[in-house]
């Protein structure tokens, strides 16, 4: 029987492990990046680890998050992160250099290889072929250190793509039809494998658009083949050496598969509050825009900036709104500077920001109250912009442009002839702002500054597990909530101490106190809890305020991993009606802990008692036996370090 690309790039790599959906597999990890909202806890962790150098093909180190220098904190951590890396065999890209995805597509990325990166949106390197994956900053320390990188062998669901799209329709069109269809949950425990003959007519920039915002299904990965279109972006980047052919068998079988027509697509919008809320953009058209943010990991690219400047060129910017404009990397802002494209985008009005996530993450750019935001990003949870009462639209680029010349939501469709921008035969390659790692065996001293702290570390597990219920929150809580990540929060991601005073406080602002005050205890929580992003510090937070256990109706992949990764335990309800029983403040008691952790490897359930009824809650524990003594150890680190 033939194999899919997902299960051959599995196979290639597999450390332990049977490849059957659901079983816990472990892969080696060939290239690893971070960047410095997460990247700096990664570093914290290796340097714990004790590993002297990389073990890895490639591990490049990103400043993309954290670059509005208003005080020392993210410049202290830029220093920190650049003389971590040069000791211990890590490329660093400079502040300006660009978007971690952006920059690894163009730079180093190569088809058949595996990457783990500090962040959600990794999935963007399955665009040429990679099986890209995005995890907490300890899994990608353990990877850094050469081990391997354990999941749940997932399903595969076949994406096929028939036709080819019309004018103004674009490849965020086609993942925002793939979430309109699928959901925010659609994809959890599943790889989304892109097939048939409208593959071949999407350039490598639209298929990066596309795996970078499958992360908002949930899906494990997305991937796309690697065939002659890839050979032409390598060639084009100068490494054409780095290519292979990768293709799924002629014979080879998926677990699912969902046929999507690319020349039926109409221009779409995602609508507030979540990537999966689709309408058609004639559907919002007339609606009042105050603000157009363009760029972000999902739509950034060199392709995308030439079909702006091209909608922009002669015109301008309706006066009541603000265009804000990011390249998504240094080799895009240098080649628009070059061929006069970023004049035209200057002349119409637009604001140019430096080459970084910025608006996407609330790091700059927060919409005024109450302000209809239309951004070419991949998240609109609310509050994530920076400002709670925004309302915040996902776009194409061609959207935006139309809107932001209109005033309001505007299909693309009115501007008439579509642009024409191809590939250019030759990218501008100039990577001074890549600095790799020292020699080995070169002294370097490592840098802290003063913000940087200790993170929290978790301990063994007790014969009895107390607390009470901290907090009670609803389904599809984001890690936007749990660890909040704007410009006035961000700079402290080294100083965990600090930044737990603010965890959870969209839902509850009195949610770190409580939790301080009873020493600790237990979160409540319906369906999706931890959707979005890698980011540990949602875990971490927690474990500062003492946070002993989630129970929730369900888990977001990364979210559940990261908990297990700091010895917090990812309960689930096995009846969902017991979530409408608890009340705020009940108190808990799991009785013989370590045993019913053991016991839960092999299915059983783990039964939580509640004190004011003496009712046992039954929940479900799913974790492998290597999972298992991680929580016994009181997380990864531990577990690690135990293991040497």
């Amino acid at each position: 029987m033939g194999m899919n690309i997902t299960e051959k790039l599995i196979k290639n790599h597999l450390v332990s492990g049977e490849m059957v959906a659901g079983k816990e597999i472990a892969i080696k990890i060939d290239q690893t990046l971070t960047q410095d909202s997460t990247g700096t806890m990664a570093y914290l962790q290796f340097e714990a680890i004790g590993i002297p150098r990389v073990k890895t093909e490639k591990s490049v180190a990103y400043i993309d998050h954290n670059t509005l220098q208003t005080g020392f904190e993210n410049a202290d951590d830029h220093k920190y992160i650049q003389t971590v890396t040069s000791k211990h065999g890590i490329y660093f890209s400079k502040p300006g250099n660009g978007i971690c995805h952006q920059v690894h597509l163009e730079r180093f990325g190569k088809p058949g290889k595996t990457l783990l990166g500090s962040d959600s949106h990794t999935p963007t390197g399955g665009g040429i072929g990679m099986l890209a994956i995005g995890a907490g900053g300890l899994d990608v320390a353990v990877a850094m250190g050469g081990g391997a990188y354990y999941l749940a062998m997932p399903k595969v669901c076949r994406v096929n793509l028939t036709g080819k799209l019309s004018p103004w329709v674009t490849a965020k069109d086609v993942i925002l039809e793939v979430l309109r269809r699928l959901s925010v949950k659609g994809g959890v425990g599943k790889v989304m494998e892109y097939a048939g003959e409208g593959v071949k007519t999407l350039s490598v920039p639209q298929r990066a658009t596309i795996t970078n915002m499958g992360a908002e299904l949930g899906v494990t990965t997305s991937v796309f083949p690697s065939d002659e279109v890839t050979k032409r972006f390598l060639d084009a980047q100068g490494r054409g050496e780095d290519w292979i052919e990768l293709s799924a068998d002629a014979d080879a079988t998926y677990d699912e598969e969902v046929t999507i027509a690319l020349d039926e697509i109409a221009p779409l919008v995602a609508c507030p509050h979540s990537p999966d809320n689709i309408k058609q953009v004639k559907d919002v058209a007339g609606l009042k825009v105050d603000q157009v943010a363009i760029g972000s990991c999902t739509n950034s690219s060199y392709t995308d900036m030439m079909t702006v400047a091209a909608l922009l060129k002669g015109k301008s910017v309706h006066p009541d709104v603000s265009l804000v404009i990011a390249p998504g990397s240094k080799q895009v802002m240098n080649m628009l500077a070059a061929n006069g494209a970023l004049a035209d985008i200057i002349s119409a009005g637009a604001r140019i920001l430096e080459c970084g996530c910025g608006p996407c993450i609330g790091m700059g750019q927060a919409p005024a109250t109450n302000a209809v935001s239309l951004r070419t990003i991949n998240r609109n949870f609310e509050g994530r912009s920076g400002t709670k009462s925004a309302q915040v639209y996902i776009v194409s680029p061609e959207t935006a442009v139309a809107s932001a010349l209109a005033g309001v939501v505007t299909d693309p469709h009115t501007l008439g002839e579509a642009p024409l921008v191809s590939m250019p035969e030759h990218f501008m390659v100039n990577d001074n702002l890549i600095i790799p790692p020292a020699p080995e065996g070169e002294c370097v001293k490592v840098v802290r500054g003063p913000n940087i702290q200790p993170f929290p570390k978790n301990t063994k597990v007790p014969k009895e597990i107390k607390g009470g219920a901290l907090i009670k929150v609803e389904d599809n809580i984001t890690t936007d909530h749990i660890m909040p990540s704007n410009a006035k929060l961000l700079p402290f991601r080294s100083n965990v101490p600090y930044l737990a005073d603010y965890c959870l406080t969209p839902c509850d602002p009195e949610f770190p106190a409580r939790a301080k005050a009873a020493g600790g205890g237990f979160i409540i929580a319906g369906q999706n809890y931890g959707q979005g992003s890698s980011r540990e510090h949602a875990a971490l937070a927690p474990l500062q305020l003492g946070v002993k256990g989630v129970i929730a109706k369900s888990f977001a992949r990364i979210h559940m991993a990261n908990l297990i990764n700091n010895g917090i335990l990812p309960l689930v309800f096995v009846n969902e009606w017991d979530y409408d029983n608890i009340r705020l403040g009940d108190e808990f008691v799991i009785k013989y802990a370590a045993d019913q952790i053991k016991g839960a490897v092999e299915g059983q359930n783990v039964m939580v008692t509640l004190v004011r009824t003496g009712e046992e809650i039954p929940t479900r524990l799913n974790i492998s036996a290597r999972q298992c003594d991680i929580l016994l150890a009181g997380g990864l680190l531990n577990y690690t370090k135990e293991a040497k």
